[in-house]
């Protein structure tokens, strides 16, 4: 067996279960805060279902909903040009966050803001702009995949 055959069956067996373990608790702290939390999280799920049942048990209904939601998402041209706006504020946002404006200050519940934006700088702005990419490629691929065409007015009903 060479190196090559040996490090990919390693990979296979227990590197993707590591990875898979990282990515859960990393896609969980990820969903508040800017950044595709969710793909990360049902990335780590996939990997380790390749393992486990019960990450098969929690990713197949998960497929399903997702799958349900695209197609809900591109069904009219409305929701899919919200979308498109969304990832357009997802692009400003992260304009917004490289620049690091003032902000007026202010406090929530006794936790002060200002004048500093929270988190601004580059990594929050590379975030906000990898969830618009995300964004954007998952809405092209459903519309490609299970954007329903309209049919002709001159076609028969069978």
């Amino acid at each position: 067996m060479s190196v090559g055959a040996a490090v990919k069956g390693w990979f296979q067996r227990t590197g993707t279960e590591i990875l898979g373990w990282i990515l859960v608790p990393v896609g969980i702290v990820m969903m508040p805060a800017p950044g595709p939390g969710t793909l990360v999280l049902v990335a780590g799920i996939a990997l380790l279902s390749r393992r486990y049942v019960w990450a098969q048990k929690i990713l197949d209904p998960l497929e399903r909903r997702a799958i349900e939601a695209a197609k809900f998402g591109v069904a009219t041209w409305p929701r899919i040009v919200l979308s498109v706006l969304g990832v357009l504020w997802l692009v400003f946002l992260g304009g917004v966050w490289w620049a690091k404006p003032e902000i007026p200050e202010f406090s929530v519940l006794g936790v002060g803001f200002g004048p500093q934006l929270p988190a601004a700088g580059w990594v929050t702005a590379l975030g906000l702009w990898v969830s618009a990419a995300a964004a954007l490629g998952l809405l092209v691929f459903s519309i490609v995949r299970w954007r329903e065409p309209r049919s002709t007015s001159g076609s028969s009903r069978s």
